[in-house]
């Protein structure tokens, strides 16, 4: 029985690593040994980058919500403890969007917390 040779399944995995390393600066996105190493570690940094994303922007609409509680004379803590008791179940992303896109509603959404924590 004839010996079955494995180039074509090497060759198509080192074309795979290849085709994700396109782009790569110098031999990263020519040489398979470099490129492969390169691949990894993009894939790390694109987990790790995931996982940062989400903390990004829950900061971001964290500040965005402060500096709207500020303008209505509160704080973000007291802000967000007065929703809490007076049973409003938004969350910071839809509070953010609220506070961009309809500052009287973000106004009265205070008004409502300073009058729970009464």
């Amino acid at each position: 029985m004839a010996r079955i040779k494995g180039a074509l399944m090497t060759r198509k995995r080192r074309n795979k690593v290849l085709k994700l390393a396109k782009g790569y600066y110098g031999s990263k996105s020519r040489l398979f040994k470099t490129a492969k190493q390169a691949v990894m570690k993009s894939g790390n940094y694109a987990y790790i980058g995931r996982k940062q994303k989400k903390r990004e922007f829950r900061r971001l609409w964290i500040s965005r919500i402060s500096a709207a509680c500020k303008l209505n004379g509160m704080n973000y803590s007291t802000f967000m403890n007065g929703l809490k008791k007076a049973g409003v179940t938004l969350n910071r992303k839809m509070l953010s969007e609220i506070a961009i896109a309809d500052p009287a509603a973000f106004t009265a959404l205070t008004e409502q917390a300073k009058a729970a924590l009464q």
